[in-house]
């Protein structure tokens, strides 16, 4: 697994978090930075999926 995938879940989760507790406050900038983060960890984790794919693709013994 890369090293992305696992930074942007937890980007993600922290976003989430940071978004619930923001609404839960009523402080709306924490939970737009909260959904920025999330935004943030998802396209992370996409680009460390396309590296893992890419890494497999190369490496025909991995299957």
């Amino acid at each position: 697994m890369d090293h992305d995938r696992i930074e942007g879940s937890s980007k993600t989760l922290m976003g989430r978090l940071k978004s619930f507790f923001g609404g839960m406050i009523g402080d709306s900038k924490m939970q737009a930075e909260g959904k920025m983060d999330q935004a943030e960890g998802k396209i992370q984790n996409a680009v460390g999926g396309v590296k893992d794919s890419l890494r497999e693709a190369g490496d025909p013994n991995r299957r």
